[in-house]
C-alpha cells in the first residue's frame, strides 16, 4: 500500500508536477491547502474531454459564471447540479457513475451532489446510495456528500431521522458520523434547521446510540450538534448531559459533555 501523501503546507508549496495531477484529476487532494488549490473548471474541462463529453462543458460553467459568490463550495455544487441536469437530458447514466469512483476527490464531491439534489429519487434512495460517499476515505467527499443530502434531511425530517438512526449502528465511523454531523440544528456552511433548533429532542433517536462512541470523529460530531443545540434550547442540553452522566460515566460520553457545553460555560 502506497505512503499517503501528506500535502503542501502553502499554496506556494504545491509543486508544478503536483498541481497539474490534481487538475487532471489523477489523484486526489492530500489536505485543505490542495482542496483549495485545484482549478474546478479546468478539472472539470479534463473529466468531460476525457470522457467525450465536451459539449457538457459550456452549460456548466455558464452556471457557474453567473454565480454571485464564487467559493470552493459554490462552484463544486453548481457544477455538481450542472452535470446531473446534463446527464438526465441525454439520458447519461452512464457517465454519472463513472463520477461515483473517480479518483479525485472533487469529482466524486461532483457525484454526491448528483445523487442529493436528483429530484427523481426518493430520499431512502438517495440515502442508500449517498452511504459510500458518507463512508469515503476522503474528507472533503466525507463533508460534501452531507452538504448535498441537507436540504432532503431537512424537508423530510421524521423520515430522515428514522433512517439515520440505523446508521449509528454501523460498523464505519464515517458513516455513524454522517448520521449526527447531517442533522445538526446549526451546522456548518448549510441552513439551519428550525425543527431541531427548537425541538432538538427530535433528533435523540441519533444522539443516544452515540453518546459513548469509540470513534473521536463521532464524538467531536455528536458535542457539536449539542453544542448547537445548546444555543437555542440551554436546558434541554443541560438535561441530556447530566443523564448520560449518570447512565454512561464512559470517558468519551464525557469528551462528548465537554465539547457540547463549551458556549454555556464561556
Amino acid at each position: 500500500m502506497a505512503e499517503k501523501r501528506k500535502g503542501a503546507r502553502s499554496l506556494k508549496d504545491i509543486s508544478e508536477k503536483i498541481l497539474e495531477q490534481l487538475n487532471r484529476g489523477e489523484i486526489e487532494t492530500a489536505n485543505l491547502t490542495e482542496w483549495l488549490a485545484v482549478d474546478q473548471r479546468l478539472l472539470l474541462e479534463n473529466l468531460l474531454y476525457h470522457n467525450n463529453r465536451s459539449e457538457y462543458l459550456k452549460p456548466v460553467l455558464d452556471n457557474v459564471d453567473r454565480l454571485k459568490k464564487q467559493t470552493v463550495n459554490t462552484i463544486n455544487e453548481t457544477i455538481g447540479i450542472g452535470l446531473l441536469h446534463l446527464a438526465t437530458q441525454n439520458k447519461d447514466d452512464e457517465f454519472l457513475q463513472k463520477l461515483k469512483t473517480h479518483p479525485a476527490d472533487l469529482v466524486r464531491c461532483w457525484a454526491a451532489y448528483a445523487i442529493g439534489r436528483n429530484p427523481d429519487l426518493k430520499l431512502k434512495d438517495k440515502l442508500d446510495r449517498i452511504q459510500s460517499f458518507a463512508a469515503d476515505t476522503h474528507f472533503g467527499v466525507r463533508e460534501i456528500c452531507w452538504m448535498a443530502m441537507r436540504p432532503e434531511i431537512s424537508a423530510n425530517l421524521d423520515e430522515s431521522l428514522a433512517a439515520l438512526a440505523g446508521w449509528t449502528m454501523h460498523e464505519n465511523e464515517n458513516v455513524r458520523r454522517f448520521a449526527s454531523e447531517s442533522t445538526r440544528p446549526r451546522g456548518v456552511w448549510c441552513a439551519h434547521i428550525d425543527a431541531l433548533k427548537q425541538n432538538p429532542g427530535l433528533g435523540l433517536v441519533i444522539l443516544e446510540p452515540l453518546r459513548s462512541d469509540s470513534s473521536r470523529y463521532v464524538q467531536d460530531s455528536v458535542g457539536n450538534w449539542l453544542n448547537d443545540a445548546s444555543k437555542s434550547q440551554p436546558e434541554f442540553v443541560i438535561e441530556i448531559c447530566d443523564e448520560w452522566l449518570r447512565e454512561s460515566a464512559t470517558k468519551e460520553t464525557q469528551y462528548i459533555i465537554k465539547k457540547a457545553l463549551r458556549t454555556l460555560k464561556k
